[in-house]
């Protein structure tokens, strides 16, 4: 398949309903050039026939924050107010950036939906991205601001202890962007979202999008409340506990995490509309609960913790992975927790090593 021919499949897939006038503007070719081009696709199986109807290709978007990371690890624990030996390491991430790479590291087709900036940094972190493996094609670049940034600073532990997050551009990326895309987002298996989008972009998508199924990973407990009000379109949400109780306004006593109290937390987001909801526990493990009254609640032990940043975004896309391999929810819990741990032995904020395979064996190693 020629470039030219990938780049009308990819217009065809966001909008199969443009017309050959369209693609020969937006390519800057003839139309009697598109023709041909789409003749050629036509006979080579990638469009099935009249109406540009593609090819059967299942996969999933994620929209949401990418931005890079700046990480400072400590050589020795650290000394308030002073300088500490360490390393700092740069790297691509970005909830939803970090979730969309997890899931095509574990062998899904994935693009990815998020605003850069028309920089230095916008065009590395697009082209890291594509290098691991996301289709970055949708990738939406608004002039005149930065890239988002994440400065994080973790302890000799691995867990962090101060972060700052430059990610301003996610105001400037709004329902304007998103309306091209409604083609392709509404034929995906799933749409991922986190809660760095604004409202507006989320009222789009929820609005827009009736029938599509929705992921949330719920980012933090200051954002996670801004998904209330769409919580009865939302097929999984992935909180920790604080980001639960931030939502529900339902506080579980920490010394008391029985599956007894964990289920009145989860019954309330039932009641609101939530498919199923996993809650992470940190070192408690990760709690399942679907609205037809099916729960489990699983632990992993973890032997190696070096940079804890991306644990979380690496356990939400096994969740939509082992969704898309049909997986029953106490195996997808296991396997989430086991891509977590992967996730906590590197110092990246993505495991290189990430992939279905490796996670497999790890899984089968801790039990």
């Amino acid at each position: 398949m020629t470039n030219r021919e990938r780049q009308l499949l990819q217009l065809l897939q966001a909008n199969p309903l443009i017309s050959q006038q369209e693609l020969a503007e937006t390519l800057g070719i003839s139309r009697s050039a598109v023709a041909t081009h789409l003749t050629n696709l036509t006979a080579k199986g990638a469009i099935k026939g009249r109406g540009y109807i593609l090819s059967e290709r299942r996969y999933s978007v994620v929209i949401g924050g990418a931005n890079m990371d700046i990480l400072g690890t400590p050589g020795q624990a650290l000394t308030p107010g002073s300088s500490t030996p360490g390393t700092v390491s740069y790297s691509p991430g970005g909830v939803g950036r970090n979730i969309a790479e997890n899931l095509a590291r574990l062998g899904e087709d994935c693009y990815l939906i998020a605003p850069v900036g028309d920089d230095h940094s916008g065009r590395q972190l697009t082209e890291l991205s594509s290098q691991a493996g996301i289709d970055t094609s949708q990738m939406v670049t608004i002039p005149g601001h930065a890239t988002s940034s994440y400065l994080s600073l973790v302890d000799e532990q691995g867990e962090m202890q101060q972060a700052i997050a430059d990610m301003a551009i996610l105001d400037a990326f709004g329902p304007d962007y998103l309306r091209k895309h409604l083609g392709l987002l509404a034929r995906a298996e799933l749409l991922v979202l986190d809660t760095n989008l604004k409202n507006s972009t989320l009222e789009c998508l929820f609005g827009q999008l009736p029938e599509q199924r929705f992921f949330v990973d719920c980012v933090s407990s200051s954002k996670a409340p801004k998904i209330r009000p769409f919580l009865s379109r939302i097929h999984t949400l992935k909180p920790n506990l604080a980001e639960a109780e931030a939502i529900s306004g339902i506080h579980t006593d920490p010394a008391d995490l029985s599956d007894s109290a964990l289920q009145t937390l989860a019954h309330w987001f039932h009641q609101e509309g939530v498919e199923r909801l996993f809650i992470s526990l940190g070192s408690e493990g990760l709690f399942y609960s679907h609205r037809n009254g099916e729960s489990c609640h699983h632990k992993l032990s973890c032997n190696t913790v070096i940079n804890s940043n991306g644990a979380g975004d690496a356990l939400m896309a096994a969740l939509c992975h082992g969704w898309l391999q049909q997986m029953p929810a106490d195996q997808t819990c296991r396997f989430a927790l086991a891509a977590a741990n992967l996730a906590l032995a590197s110092q990246t904020t993505i495991n290189p090593e990430m992939s279905r395979l490796n996670v497999a064996q790890l899984l089968s190693e801790s039990m």
